[in-house]
């Protein structure tokens, strides 16, 4: 103990470097070995005098596990340890260390990041399938009607228009059905300007029909058939001493086929297709229609009007008052 004590007094030697790989890895030792003995370091390092009893107790270790240490590769271990030479000192926080981290822990980061891209892509796929394709949808229908809608109202309509005012203007005899075709393509043409595909959809098929009356051709013939009645008689609700007569009729086209027709009834006001109606005539001739058919069970002259092919209104053969019903 006195040579401890000595040895400890003298001047620190110089300290050198170990010559050999054995010397350093013995250093290396000796600091692990200082480092697992904090309680031993935290007294002992604090008291330089005191240097020596720790080498002289680390010798003892070692002899213990059968290895001589040299003092100088003691005295090297116990110089590393206050350096902290072969202590791993972490380096700052940065890019390249969180890099490097990274790369250390790539599995775990890798798996983490093909997790979170599922996700990502799950996401994508539920939002894209529930509200962009949905709205793209809306979008494109709203694109194809609004188109639609321009090319009827600049090509199909005006075409159309124009084509059924032709036709009437075709089949036409009489100057009141070219007036009417006229004011129907003014009607149709002013619902174009103002974008009315509607009204301007109106006025075509006002001019079908009107073409079609206009095509139309028949005889206006009185029922006469056993068990059909041939005339009608009506109160009429606004005055109630008066009587309305009504001779029963159809519609016979040159082919022999009865037609069946549009007619209001001037009780109701409501138009009905029909294939007989009653025409309201004056007394004196639903009397002597009365006394035709009661001399032999049939009208003789049956034939009330004509209608004529380019014509719109039947041409009567007896007088009438215009009126008419569908229901009797």
């Amino acid at each position: 103990m006195p040579q401890a004590v000595t040895s400890a007094a003298a001047p620190e030697p110089q300290r050198k470097t170990p010559a050999t790989l054995d010397e350093l890895m013995l250093a290396m030792d000796v600091v692990d070995t200082l480092r697992h003995q904090d309680n031993l370091v935290a007294r002992e390092l604090d008291e330089t005098r005191r240097e020596a009893e720790l080498i002289e107790r680390l010798r003892e270790i070692y002899r213990s596990q059968g290895i001589d240490v040299s003092d100088r590769v003691l005295r090297e271990g116990v110089q590393a340890l206050k350096e902290s030479r072969f202590v791993y000192t972490p380096p700052r926080p940065g890019l390249g260390v969180t890099l490097a981290k990274l790369w250390v822990n790539r599995g775990k980061v890798g798996r983490g990041l093909v997790a979170a891209l599922a996700l990502l892509v799950l996401g994508w796929g539920v939002y894209h399938v529930a509200v962009v394709r949905p709205s793209e949808q809306r979008a494109e229908a709203a694109r194809l009607e609004a188109e639609r809608q321009r090319i009827e109202l600049t090509e199909r309509l005006p075409k159309a228009l124009e084509q059924g005012h032709a036709e009437v203007l075709s089949e036409a005899r009489e100057a009141a059905a070219r007036e009417r075709a006229g004011q129907l393509l003014a009607d149709g043409r002013a619902a174009l300007g103002r974008g009315d595909a509607a009204g301007t959809r109106q006025a075509i098929e006002q001019l079908e029909e009107l073409r079609a009356t206009l095509r139309r051709e028949y005889t206006l013939r009185i029922v006469s058939r056993p068990g059909e009645q041939t005339g009608v008689w009506r109160v009429p609700d606004r005055n109630r001493s008066a009587r309305n007569y009504y001779l029963i009729v159809e519609a016979v086209a040159p082919d022999g086929r009865v037609l069946t027709l549009p007619v209001t009834s001037e009780e109701d006001g409501t138009t009905a297709n029909v294939s007989k109606w009653g025409v309201r005539v004056p007394r004196e001739v639903f009397d002597h229609v009365r006394r035709d058919k009661d001399e032999d069970g049939i009208v003789q002259r049956n034939r009330l009007g004509e209608k004529r092919r380019g014509y719109l209104n039947v041409e009567y053969l007896m007088p009438v008052l215009g009126g008419a019903i569908t229901q009797w």
